[in-house]
């Protein structure tokens, strides 16, 4: 065995860090540690509210983890009527919605992601104007009203229904696709729509889990479209009852003030806020874990290349 060969074949050596690299390492994991426990903190401290007792938050004991652990505010939170009402019509908004945005964001992308489609990049220039320039809030509502979607839980869907970044993000996805995928499905007898359901969106996996995210967060999370929008109390959104807690809990001088519910529960506003701020999170906490895997993936997927 040469002396090349003996040393390709043996053990690799360790590669010694300098006191530099050791020094930038430890720097740049502490500071890490130190932004992820900021981020983390509100997200905490409000759990650990929500599962305190009322003394415990009266008198500022709590931070980070319950104080006198109790279940109050979750079960008045899931007493509430209202709120168990509007946690449905959110979901309702959610699913649906980004059914249809996931559909009809497909529908557009495609089409221009081939070069074959005539005046592609008059529509493209078409949808970026769009992203830069708005009509405003007051002719958005004016045309809402005219289509008479006031008070209706389609003003929450349509009106966002396609949103010129996801779009440009899965088209520039669709156009790294392979042509000759397309030209063996024609020589096959494949039409367009078939290909697209068949063969393109079976390897847009990752892209579509990606999109599908961002439109779900957004609908979850949306709240001005529902104040806006909807006046009746029967149709609010979960982050609309979430916001008019948190305004109520704003005009209450006092953190002493007590709701008393069914069942013989009395819940500080403090309390009762929190409790609302974690039910409002916890679905999208529990969904991301599985599309996190795609999310990175997707994202880079749609945006960097071609």
């Amino acid at each position: 065995m040469t002396a090349a060969a003996h040393t390709a074949a043996g053990p690799r050596r360790k590669v010694r860090r300098s006191f530099t690299d050791i020094s930038f390492a430890i720097f740049n994991y502490t500071l890490l540690t130190c932004f992820t426990f900021i981020c983390l903190f509100p997200f905490l401290n409000t759990v650990a509210n929500s599962f305190s007792s009322s003394h415990a938050i009266q008198a500022g004991e709590v931070v980070l983890w319950p104080v006198e652990f109790q279940l109050d505010a979750m079960r008045a939170v899931l007493l509430d009527k209202n709120i168990i009402r509007s946690f449905f019509v959110t979901v309702f908004v959610t699913v649906v919605g980004t059914a249809f945005n996931m559909v009809f964001t497909i529908i557009t992308a495609y089409p221009l992601s081939r070069r074959d489609l005539k005046g592609r990049s008059y529509f493209m220039n078409y949808m970026i104007f769009t992203m830069m320039f708005s009509g405003g809030m007051i002719p958005g509502f004016l045309l809402v009203k005219a289509l008479g979607l006031i008070n209706t839980i389609w003003a929450l869907i349509i009106p966002g229904l396609i949103s010129s970044f996801n779009v440009i993000i899965m088209k520039t996805f669709f156009q790294n696709i392979p042509d000759e995928l397309r030209e063996a499905a024609i020589v096959d007898g494949c039409g367009n729509t078939r290909f697209l359901v068949q063969v393109v969106l079976p390897l847009s996996g990752a892209s579509i889990a990606t999109i599908s995210l961002f439109y779900a967060v957004g609908h979850w999370n949306s709240y001005f479209a529902a104040v806006l929008f909807i006046d009746n109390p029967d149709l609010y959104t979960l982050q609309v009852k979430l916001r008019n807690i948190l305004l109520l809990a704003q005009m209450d001088t006092s953190l002493e003030v007590i709701q008393q519910y069914d069942g013989g529960l009395h819940v500080i506003q403090e309390s009762l806020k929190a409790a609302t701020i974690v039910f409002a999170t916890v679905p999208i906490l529990v969904v991301y874990p599985f599309l996190q895997k795609y999310f990175v993936k997707g994202a880079l997927l749609g945006s960097i290349k071609g």
